[in-house]
């Protein structure tokens, strides 16, 4: 999960540099940088609440 989210940053940082760069328009990215920021709300609360999504916690020795 903390590399999906970690992969979901950078291409929000490279949609933010095409911009930059003028090879497209906030109004382009803006659909794309709002799911991509609801992934990465729903990222974070799977990596910080794994149980509720079925992940089993490790048994402890």
């Amino acid at each position: 999960m903390t590399d999906c989210d970690g992969e979901n940053a950078e291409t929000q940082v490279w949609l933010d540099h095409a911009v930059a760069c003028g090879y497209v328009t906030k109004m382009d990215v803006a659909p794309i940088l709002e799911v991509s920021e609801d992934v990465g709300r729903m990222l974070g609360d799977m990596i910080e609440n794994p149980s509720k999504y079925g992940a089993v916690e490790p048994k402890k020795r």
